[in-house]
């Protein structure tokens, strides 16, 4: 396989992490773990549905929306000061340890972001994580108005960094994005830390790592 000309990094699940929220759950909920991952799931039930019906809205506001949901779902009672602080979380997600070092290693190369967040929230979760000015580009899909795995979201990668699909790694921890992101004919690298079985989507990755550091050895950076 020729050697990489770029990597493009999902952001949520992949170098921020979601359930960095759970500290902020607490406030609300003695099991902030099941509010994290209720949130977490229907924030991604609402995109795809959301495109299937036409129907963008951004990411934050779905991302209020859900949490309002697993709230309602878990009958959690939370007040508006207390919703507000939980979707201010999401403006200062943690990054996965190993992200800086594993970024500082594929340095030479263009870094670039493409993910469902809205602008101001990956430019909020990039700056209070010290990633700022690692990347040459952070790519919304607000863009286009429609969520991953929609080709016209990936599509914003090559164009942005004027290179074919195939000469771009993306990567990401989500194996619907993963397989997205091989249809549409990039490069993929499975970032599988929970070590998750494959979708059965037809898809295979091209390399599978455990954590994003592994990646310029496995990759051959």
């Amino acid at each position: 396989m020729a050697a990489p000309r770029a990597f493009v990094f999902d952001a949520y699940g992949t170098l921020f992490d979601v359930h960095s929220v759970v500290e902020a759950a607490r406030t609300v909920t003695a099991d902030p773990q099941a509010l994290s991952l209720l949130w977490r799931q229907k924030q991604l039930e609402y995109t795809w549905l959301r495109s299937l019906m036409g129907r963008y809205e951004d990411f934050w506001l779905v991302t209020s929306q859900a949490l309002r949901f697993a709230l309602r779902r878990l009958g959690l009672a939370a007040d508006e000061a207390q919703i507000d602080a939980l979707m201010g979380a999401y403006l200062t997600l943690s990054p996965f340890p190993e992200v800086p070092g594993a970024l500082r290693a594929l340095h030479g190369r263009p870094l670039a972001i493409l993910s469902n967040g809205s602008p101001r929230m990956l430019e909020g979760a990039v700056r209070s994580s010290g990633l700022a000015g690692i990347f040459d580009h952070v790519l919304s899909v607000d863009a286009v108005g429609v969520y991953k795995p929609s080709p016209r979201v990936y599509e914003l990668a090559p164009r942005a960094l004027g290179l074919a699909p195939g000469e771009i790694v993306f990567v990401s921890s989500n194996g619907w994005d993963v397989a997205g992101a091989a249809a549409f004919g990039f490069t993929t690298c499975w970032c599988n830390r929970t070590n998750a079985p494959a979708e059965e989507l037809g898809l295979t990755p091209d390399y599978e790592v455990d954590r994003l550091d592994a990646i310029p050895e496995k990759v051959g950076v």
